[in-house]
């Protein structure tokens, strides 16, 4: 499909060692070709820890040179595609996303400042978590929702460090996980990792268990629609995330 010049465009702001994010995006926008197209920018993320080395990765300069390329395509809203807040804390984000609206003057969001909104919308207060981070790393996450009034009431995490090497777990493999997490019926399980294979399975995952399931991928690029007020519905075949309704200033 022609793509037309009026139509949305979506920035977004990538890990340099992440390889699930692109494509499933482009698949999940497939319904809304030639209306919205998504663009991407990298910066150097190959480790996942707690650790000053891993931290330092999130240092906000790099971050935010990477916003100012994404910028030059004019998008009508810049996202951080990545989840490092969940465990360094929400307000990293909102900062972040303060400053790259100051400094480009685009709109920006993230995937857990999405997740949050979307959380909200469905009333979740009891949640699955599904990663493929370390012991520490999953603790942090947990921390930081109990602290936002929402318990974790099952976990699955692989321990897996290497940035990368989260694309190598299955579909399968992330399925199995949701479905361990789901046996505690929670009110919702999210797959927190923007390098983790589960945008494609939510919607058959959510027949099968009758939980909604959010995925960091399909949550950022709902997010980002949100943010910028265009209608979700074209990509309720990818799940019950893409009916939620929020408003745009919630992200």
């Amino acid at each position: 499909m022609t793509q037309s010049p009026k139509a949305l465009r979506l920035g977004m702001l990538t890990p340099s060692s992440n390889t699930v994010l692109e494509p499933e995006t482009q698949a999940l926008l497939a319904p809304m070709a030639g209306a919205v197209s998504a663009h991407f920018g990298r910066f150097r993320v190959t480790q996942i820890g707690l650790d000053t080395a891993a931290e330092s990765q999130f240092a906000l300069e790099p971050i935010l040179v990477a916003a100012d390329l994404l910028a030059d395509a004019k998008p009508d809203v810049i996202a951080w595609n990545g989840t490092s807040a969940s465990w360094r804390g929400f307000d990293t984000d909102r900062r972040l996303c303060a400053e790259i609206a100051a400094r480009s003057g685009v709109q920006a969001t993230s995937a857990v400042l999405a997740f949050n909104a979307a959380m909200a919308a469905l009333g979740v207060k009891r949640l699955g978590l599904v990663t493929p981070y370390t012991p520490d790393v999953q603790a942090a996450i947990s921390r930081n929702y109990a602290a936002h009034g929402i318990d974790i009431a099952a976990e699955a995490h692989a321990g897996l460090r290497d940035n990368y090497s989260f694309a190598e777990l299955s579909e399968d493999r992330v399925a199995q996980m949701c479905r361990d997490v789901a046996a505690s019926r929670p009110d919702a399980i999210a797959i927190v990792c923007t390098n983790m294979r589960g945008a494609r399975r939510a919607a058959a995952l959510e027949a099968e268990l009758n939980i909604p399931i959010l995925d960091s991928v399909a949550v950022t690029l709902w997010g980002c629609l949100t943010k910028i007020g265009a209608d979700p519905a074209p990509l309720k075949g990818f799940g019950r995330l893409f009916a939620l309704r929020a408003p745009g200033d919630a992200l």
